[in-house]
This record gives structure tokens, C-alpha cells and sequence, in this order.
């Protein structure tokens, strides 16, 4: 193999995506609670960079909207120029510098007292809706356990226990008591730890620090419970026949009749597999509707966005007549002309993902109208090439601006992705989306003898008859994702 040093050509094309690019897309993906944040942090930390929530008296507004020979937010666009790196953009900052100015070097960090009575009003929100829960897992059971009178070693070893538990994981023993033990540990060592754990799993609530479901259940079937034996006998020896509905071969086994097996599995249902789920950690995600479908005179849907975090974004009107005065020194110009950079372009970026979002939103509506007119039955398949080429953008810009963003409808709040749905065609031809499959199965499903369910095979005929063609396993698949058990754990034994 010879190798050599030279020099060659080579043309080859490539896309070079600069900072404003970069920062358009980012902010074109935030969800609207995390743009406000970003706005929040770009006003705190940058003084040319002011808000206003237009209000028509204010000076500071009016002054930037009347004595302004620039376009509005909503009538200037953000032109992406990839031939020149956006060399326009940056002329465009340093034409903006040159005519603002900043009131006090010394004191640009300090944030108005508007902004921080607005920041405490939202910090107290949020600690206001805090869940207030007394005692947290673990501590639910330290005070349970210090009520007790037991001995030192006990004590500790019980502690030790509770550490290793997660009210998220159900409150389950998930490690072997040696393993909890230090490794100098003696066979007395594990007696005691093994009568710390009889004691914990008879703490509130019930069965905490089972080691499986059978030890669970069985930890919470007391003897003042009707069936109480006839219950351990089945949740002993025959778990799994009773999870696959085998109650014909549980008769067999224990001489029970069918209907008593029924009923005493009633009883069973009764228990909780999950003790400590009521101390589990529960997030629950805040859904604020960006988007808004409203239906005009003419019938046709169209979209309002929300527009509450960018509203009145503007440059301040000190720093321009500091500016003008002459007096900033070099560094406090070269200051200036790095906040004004930052906060124009986050200015562009958040118009930039305004415009985008509601072409994409308004293309998926469109697309989308016999489900705003007739309810989920009636969607249809949607990918986001489709929307992409129609907006008329790549479609990683699509998937950004629907990433996390929810839409108010007259049917209901729905993420903007779940519009995007694949499908598959009917016997006419027709593109059918698998939603609507999913709906007619659960149909299907609701509405057979539970003596005589539906299998799979027979469901996949059925929607044949329908004029739909799917495969047996894509029932499966989507059964298994409603949660639909098989046709023999549907049967109703009689």
C-alpha cells in the first residue's frame, strides 16, 4: 500500500449551522413552561432584554412602537440565510448597538423590582401547590417501629430493612437478608434479622417487605376474613392457574366448586399487590394547552396560539439614549453589543418558533378535520413527512415543534403527536388508522359472550368482515398494549 502527501481538490457540499440556527431550533422545541423559564433567565440576566404585558400606557412601549421604523414582532421574519453564515444577522446586531446604550455599567445585573415581585408571586405558586404528605415511606415506618418495644439489635436490623425499601417498587424486599448483612455477619446475626423482617411486614401497611406476590398476599389474608384457609390454599399452590383464569383445573385439585373458586378469588382481588404504592412518588406533569382550536363562521378549524411568555419582549429605551450620549466606554459598548446579540436573537428565535408552530399545528388540524368533526373513530393516518412537505420544512423541524406541545380542541386536550398515527387499508382501499382498529377490537371485545370469547383469529375475521385488513399478530400487539387479556383469561366460568 503506497502512501503519499499531497494537495487536492475536493468539492463537496455541507451545512454549516450557525449559533442563531442552532438557538432557534432549540427554543422551537421547548414546551411553553420551559420557554417561559428561558425567557425568565435571559430577563434576569440580560439588562437590554425588557417585558411588558401590553399595557397601552406604558411609556416604555409605546415609545419602542411609535418612534420604531422596524417591523413588529408579528410582521418581521426570521430569514435563515446558509450561503452567508447569517452574516446579515450580525450586521444587522452591530447596526443595533451602535444605538442603544446601557443606563449604569456598575449596576446591569440588578433586576427591576417588577421582575423580582414577579419571580417571589411564582415561586410562591409553586410552593403553594406542593402535595403536602405528613411522612414520607420510610418514615411511616421508623415511627411505627419506635412505638415498639423491642430490643437494640432488633431495632437496627429493622432500620436496615426499611433503608433497602422503595415505596415505588410496591415496597417489595428486593435483596436476600445475608446480602443486607455485613460480611463478619454470624448465623445469630440472620435470626435476628429474620424476626426484624416478621416484624416490619406486620407494620401499616400490610405485606410491606414481601418478598413476591405470594408472600404479599398471604401476609394480608387474616383469619377474621371469610374463606380465609380456602384463600391461602389458592394463593399458596395455585397463583399462576388463578392469573391464567385454570379455574376448571383448580377444581380438580382442591374439590372446590367452580362458583366458590369465584367467589373466594373476589376476596383475593380484595388484597393489595402493591402495599406501599400509596406512598409511591407521583409526578404529575402539568398539561398547558399552547395551542387553541377554535371553529370559525365558514366551519373551518383554525389555530390560536398562546402567546403569554413572549408578549412584549422589546429592548430597552435607556440603553439607547445612554448610548447616544456618548459617554459608554469601549468595554461597556462591547458589553452592550454581546447582550444585544443575545437577546435579538432570542427575540427572532421565539417569533421563528411561533410562526412554525402554527403552520405545523394548522397542517396536522387540517388533515385532521373529520376527527375535530366526528371524534377519535374517525382519524386518520398521518406521518410527519406528510406535514413537513406541506409546511415546507425538514422533518426534524416538524418533530421539534410538536415535541411536548399540547392543543386544546372541542374534543378534548391532546399532545400535537397524537395526530401522528400510522394505519393500514381496508378492503375498498381506504387508509384506516390503526386508532380506529384499537377501537373497534375494545368494541369487539366489550360485546362478546364472556363464556365464548373472542380469540385472536376469530377477532382478525371479524375485522375482515369490516372491510379491514389486519394480521393476526397485529391484534395480538395491540391487544397486549390495551391490556386486553387472552380469550381464556377473559372466559366467565358458569
Amino acid at each position: 500500500m503506497r502512501m503519499h502527501f499531497g494537495q487536492s481538490l475536493q468539492q463537496k457540499q455541507s451545512q454549516i449551522l450557525s449559533p442563531r440556527m442552532i438557538q432557534s431550533m432549540e427554543i422551537l422545541q421547548l414546551p411553553l413552561l420551559a420557554l417561559q423559564e428561558r425567557i425568565d433567565q435571559e430577563l434576569v440576566e440580560n439588562p437590554v432584554l425588557e417585558q411588558n404585558e401590553n399595557d397601552p400606557t406604558n411609556p416604555e412601549e409605546n415609545f419602542d412602537r411609535e418612534n420604531s421604523n422596524e417591523p413588529t414582532l408579528d410582521e418581521r421574519e426570521l430569514v435563515v440565510d446558509n450561503d452567508t453564515n447569517n452574516k446579515d444577522d450580525f450586521e444587522r446586531m452591530e447596526s443595533i448597538g451602535r444605538e442603544v446604550l446601557v443606563d449604569s455599567f456598575e449596576d446591569y445585573t440588578r433586576p427591576s423590582s417588577n421582575r423580582i415581585q414577579d419571580a417571589s408571586d411564582r415561586h410562591h405558586d409553586q410552593i403553594a401547590n406542593i402535595v403536602d404528605n405528613s411522612h414520607s415511606f420510610h418514615e411511616h415506618l421508623l415511627l411505627q417501629l419506635s412505638e415498639m418495644d423491642i430490643d437494640e439489635e432488633t431495632e437496627l436490623a429493622a432500620e436496615r430493612i426499611i433503608s433497602s425499601l422503595n415505596a415505588d417498587d410496591g415496597g417489595y424486599l428486593r435483596t436476600t437478608l445475608i446480602d443486607l448483612l455485613p460480611a463478619n455477619s454470624t448465623e445469630e446475626d440472620l435470626e435476628i434479622a429474620t424476626k426484624a423482617l416478621g416484624i416490619i411486614q406486620h407494620l401499616d401497611p400490610i405485606g410491606v417487605a414481601a418478598r413476591d406476590l405470594r408472600e404479599c398476599l398471604l401476609l394480608q389474608i387474616t383469619d377474621d376474613l371469610p374463606f380465609a384457609e380456602e384463600m391461602r390454599i389458592l394463593v399458596s399452590d395455585h397463583l399462576s392457574d388463578l392469573r391464567d383464569n385454570r379455574l376448571p383445573l383448580i377444581e380438580k385439585k382442591t374439590g372446590l366448586s367452580i362458583d366458590d373458586i369465584q367467589l373466594i378469588l373476589e376476596d383475593i382481588k380484595e388484597l393489595n399487590p402493591k402495599p406501599a404504592a400509596a406512598f409511591a412518588t407521583r409526578s404529575a406533569p402539568t398539561v398547558t394547552p399552547e395551542l387553541e382550536v377554535l371553529k370559525n363562521e365558514n366551519g373551518e378549524y383554525k389555530i390560536k396560539i398562546e402567546e403569554g411568555p413572549s408578549r412584549g419582549l422589546y429592548i430597552s429605551r435607556h440603553y439607547r439614549e445612554r448610548l447616544a450620549s456618548g459617554t459608554a466606554t469601549d468595554d461597556e459598548k462591547e458589553f452592550i453589543k454581546r447582550k444585544l446579540n443575545s437577546a435579538q436573537w432570542l427575540i427572532d428565535s421565539i417569533e421563528q418558533r411561533r410562526s412554525t408552530l402554527t403552520k405545523v399545528a394548522q397542517a396536522i388540524v387540517d388533515h385532521q378535520k373529520d376527527f375535530l368533526d366526528q371524534g377519535p373513530e374517525s382519524i386518520h393516518p398521518l406521518k410527519m413527512q406528510q406535514i413537513a412537505e406541506k409546511v415546507g420544512v425538514h422533518v426534524t423541524t416538524v418533530s421539534r415543534a410538536v415535541d411536548d406541545k399540547w392543543v386544546e380542541t372541542p374534543r378534548g386536550i391532546f399532545p400535537l403527536k397524537k395526530f401522528f398515527v400510522g394505519g393500514t387499508t381496508s378492503a375498498s382501499g381506504e387508509d384506516v388508522a390503526w386508532d380506529r382498529i384499537r377501537i373497534l377490537l375494545q368494541e369487539l371485545i366489550d360485546n362478546e359472550d364472556k363464556s365464548k370469547p373472542y380469540s385472536d383469529d376469530e377477532i382478525v375475521k371479524r375485522l375482515n368482515a369490516k372491510g379491514l385488513k389486519v394480521a393476526r399478530r397485529t391484534v395480538t400487539k395491540y391487544r397486549k398494549k390495551m391490556d386486553i387479556p387472552s380469550s381464556r383469561q377473559r372466559r366467565v366460568w358458569n
